[in-house]
């Protein structure tokens, strides 16, 4: 980047099991292969050990739960721009005030919004262990799921092609989604 300006950070979000972790690694190695910096943070890594557990058990969390890791979340975000590095961040977002919660240190986050039928996640799901999401908190993943707003910086990107086809759509939108 000629002006050394930090490009804002990506928020690839979506249900357990949409892929997030998947294509937001391919994504940062995408945007890097391309010349634009980029580090890929994986929020399940910042959750706390209560929260690991809990969900291990198969109970949801609370927003009570969420509000710290979401913390740590923003600030995560915050430190991986510092370094001049476009922050690519896998976390679920589901509920609208969870990703409010990111913008108050990231005001220009952008979304890739994972979008995918029950169906085809609950089928990936099933080729999959989680180390503690289990397969039975799919449903309360929908049930919490906010779809990004019109007001919100993002984009639906369709998660029924390839990881490369995924991240594909995701560069091209993002554009559209920035204010660059």
């Amino acid at each position: 980047m000629s002006d050394r300006t930090v490009p804002p950070p990506v928020l690839v979000m979506g249900v357990s099991g949409s892929g997030k972790s998947t294509v937001g690694e391919a994504l940062a190695r995408a945007l890097a292969d391309r010349g634009e910096p980029a580090e890929f943070v994986d929020a399940d890594a910042l959750h706390p050990a209560a929260n690991k557990e809990k969900m291990r058990q198969g109970t949801p969390l609370t927003d009570e739960d969420r509000w710290p890791w979401l913390d740590a979340c923003a600030a995560r975000i915050a430190e991986v721009q510092a370094t001049g590095k476009r922050c690519v961040m896998a976390n679920s977002a589901l509920k609208r005030v969870y990703r409010d919660r990111l913008r108050v240190t990231a005001p220009d986050l952008v979304i890739a919004y994972l979008d995918g039928s029950r169906d085809l996640i609950a089928e990936r799901q099933s080729h999959r262990h989680h180390e503690y999401m289990p397969n039975s908190l799919l449903d309360s993943q929908f049930a919490t799921l906010e779809r990004p707003q019109a007001d919100e910086a993002a984009a639906s990107v369709s998660i029924h092609g390839s990881v490369d086809e995924t991240v594909a759509a995701i560069l091209a939108a993002l554009p559209s989604v920035t204010s660059d």
